[in-house]
């Protein structure tokens, strides 16, 4: 089954793409990508990551992980026809407020509440707000947060032929659906092994290596596929590849 966020290669899409090229289309989308910055710069995952955070020294009352797997985990769990209905922004948002509300920050009542007190206010007051809550996410954003763990450890190497999973889909993935089943080559193996910080279900989240895999038109398209020297290439966690004898 293909999921409203995984329709890579499928054909009779009823629209054409939209190729919107501004990172920002209205101002509040900025205000979005903020606050998921700070939650990744407040995130307890932090304490564990490399280089190292002193998280628990910071005075927050954010104590839960949140990384890019959660925001897109978040957004890909709305409603399908929500998801194809609301901009790239409108989906962070959703996913950022679910979240909010299933960790008991606040309830759908207490939300609405400072909507419209938001709504009504001139101006905000922002003295609450901790120096050493902003001192954090300013590191954050200067050092990184890292999700290599080691160095390579890969079972496949350059020029292996591999063939891609088919393992069930979960809520969340990072294999492409049009890939399923094709064989590829590897075509590099990453300096290390890297953690996706959240478990998909499909076999990802523990440190492992990832790699380049390359695949020729006639292997993705078949008789279809356009002639020329063209190749389809794929960045693979090694959970979703499988040797060929």
């Amino acid at each position: 089954m293909k999921l409203q966020h995984n329709l890579g290669g499928l054909e009779g899409l009823p629209e054409p793409l939209n190729l919107e090229k501004r990172v920002f289309v209205e101002d509040w989308e900025k205000r979005i990508f903020g606050i998921h910055v700070a939650m990744m710069g407040l995130s307890n995952h932090l304490g564990s990551a490399l280089p190292q955070y002193p998280i628990d020294e910071v005075p927050t009352a954010f104590k839960d992980e949140w990384t890019w797997a959660d925001l897109r985990t978040g957004a890909e769990a709305m409603n399908p026809f929500d998801y194809f209905k609301f901009r790239y922004y409108e989906k962070w948002l959703g996913g950022i407020t679910q979240f909010f509300i299933d960790k008991g920050y606040l309830d759908e009542a207490e939300l609405a509440a400072r909507q419209a007190q938001l709504d009504s206010a001139a101006e905000q007051d922002t003295s609450a707000v901790e120096p050493a809550i902003d001192d954090q996410v300013v590191a954050y954003l200067r050092r990184g947060d890292s999700p290599r763990r080691d160095v390579a450890h890969p079972k496949f190497a350059v020029g292996d032929q591999v063939r891609i999973t088919n393992v069930p889909a979960g809520a969340h993935t990072r294999l492409p659906g049009h890939l399923r089943g094709r064989l590829g080559t590897v075509e590099r193996v990453f300096e290390g092994d890297y953690g996706y910080f959240t478990h998909t279900g499909d076999g990802i989240g523990d440190p492992m290596p990832i790699y380049i895999v390359a695949f020729t038109p006639e292997e993705m398209f078949g008789p279809r596929a356009e002639p020329g020297l063209q190749t389809f290439y794929a960045e693979l966690f090694e959970a979703y590849l499988e040797g060929v004898r």
